[in-house]
This record gives structure tokens, sequence and C-alpha cells, in this order.
């Protein structure tokens, strides 16, 4: 009976890999050609790594005025299935307690790419991506939210990829009394 107790997760532990890797050799004999939500989620993925840039408010918002450095992480995990984004202000301690420092979530649901934004604001936005003709622009338009809408909400977000170094991210924050606050902010890769 001990052995058989010791031997357990191992078991169990074997057949998840054998099962991850028979779906992975599943995927790669797909044909089929990527949707335009995969295609586009690729795009992002290519973005993984770490940015820094200067951020535009309009109209400017205490703390986050014209000038301010903006440091992006983007992370490939969940074996590619999903692109974690944080945000943070350069030069500031990293304490979510008194810093700002959203995380936003995306990754492929069904036919559609699907962004979470967990802000600051105590909610969790949710915004569906669609794709611009020449391929280089993802914009995020609001499905819905969870959570209090007390402080306002983030309702907008677009990816304008430049190249492999530079890209752009246009975010739209939402107002109590719906009044929007855009942020713009041009990103070049860290070295």
């Amino acid at each position: 009976m001990k052995s058989l107790r010791i031997m357990l997760p191992f078991a169990l532990m074997s057949f998840c890999t054998i099962a991850f890797a028979q779906s992975d050799a599943h995927q790669s004999l797909d044909k089929t050609p990527p949707t335009e939500a995969q295609k586009s989620f690729g795009q992002l993925k290519n973005l993984a790594g770490n940015w820094q840039g200067t951020v535009t408010v309009d109209p400017p918002q205490p703390g986050w005025g014209n000038g301010t450095q903006a440091q992006i992480s983007l992370r490939v995990t969940s074996r590619g299935n999903a692109l974690v984004h944080e945000m943070h202000e350069l030069g500031k301690a990293d304490d979510p307690t008194k810093a700002d420092h959203p995380v936003t979530m995306l990754y492929l649901e069904g036919d559609r790419l699907v962004l979470t934004h967990y802000c600051d604001a105590g909610n969790r936005p949710r915004m569906v991506a669609r794709t611009s003709p020449d391929g280089r622009k993802v914009e995020f338009d609001f499905l819905d939210l969870s959570g209090s809408n007390q402080h306002g909400h983030m309702d907008h977000g677009v990816f304008t990829t430049i190249d492999a170094n530079h890209h752009i991210e246009d975010w739209t924050y939402m107002m109590p009394g719906d009044k929007p606050v855009r942020a713009h902010l041009d990103l070049t890769r860290a070295q």
C-alpha cells in the first residue's frame, strides 16, 4: 500500500505529460488555416519581453502626466495559451499597495481573442479583439465588467506593432460619468 501511495503521483504526472504530448501532436497535424483571432494572438505573443517608453495622458491625471516613463512586461504563459501584460511606472517601487500595477491577461476564447484587465480600480473589464486589415493593429472593444464601476473602468485598448522593437499601446479609461481619459504609450524593447 505504501508503494502505491508513492507511485500514484508519478503515474498522474506521466499521464498528464502523455496527454499534453498527444494534444501537441494533434495540433501540429491540424492543417486548418488560423482564424483572425489566432493570427492576432500570435502577433501579440511576438511582443513578449520588456518594454519602456513615454506615456502621454489626455487629459493629464495626478501621478500619470505627460512624459511619465512606463515599463511594460509581456510574457507568454500557460503553454502558449495566455499572454500576461504588466504595467508600472519606471523608477517607482514595485509596491502594489501604493503604486499602480495593473495586470492584463490575453487569451483565445473560442473563435475570439479576449482581454481581461485586472484594474487598480478593483474591477475586471473584458474586451474583444478586432484586427486592422493590414494586421499591424489589434483593437480591443469593451465587452463587459465584473466588480464595481464606482471609480470607472478600462474601456478600450489598441496595440499597434511598428516593428520587432517598437510598438504603441493606446488605452481609454472611462471615469465616472463616462468621461474618457486616454493614455498613449510609445514603447521600445528594453535591452
